[in-house]
């Protein structure tokens, strides 16, 4: 099972390991993980799950595709690697993952 770690805005760190095929946000829904409202469920409808790839991962998570770009449009603060957690599967490739949750929501 690969690990996923999730820095919430405080700097507090959570190890997960994760199922394969799995989502990002499944897995900080399913461990409460503060800062990742998750409003539309997964849909790829609304930009709550909005985090942010650490460098040493993007090119590995991907580009987001343009339903998932025209999203990030509502996200607050985005960024180069900003990324709807919920377009996140995990892999095997993506062992070691590291997220940012941002200081908020849109």
């Amino acid at each position: 099972m690969p690990k996923l770690v999730i820095i919430e805005s405080d700097g507090n760190r959570h190890e997960l390991e994760v199922a394969v095929g799995s989502t990002v946000m499944e897995n900080a829904v399913r461990n409460s993980i503060p800062g990742i409202v998750a409003e539309c469920g997964g849909a790829c409808a609304c930009a709550t799950c909005h985090v942010y790839v650490d460098e040493a991962f993007a090119e590995k998570a991907g580009q987001p595709d343009p339903m998932e770009e025209d999203m990030l449009d509502f996200a607050y603060d985005v960024r180069p690697t900003s990324r709807l957690s919920c377009q996140i599967k995990m892999t095997q490739d993506l062992d070691g993952l590291t997220v940012h949750v941002p200081e908020k929501q849109a």
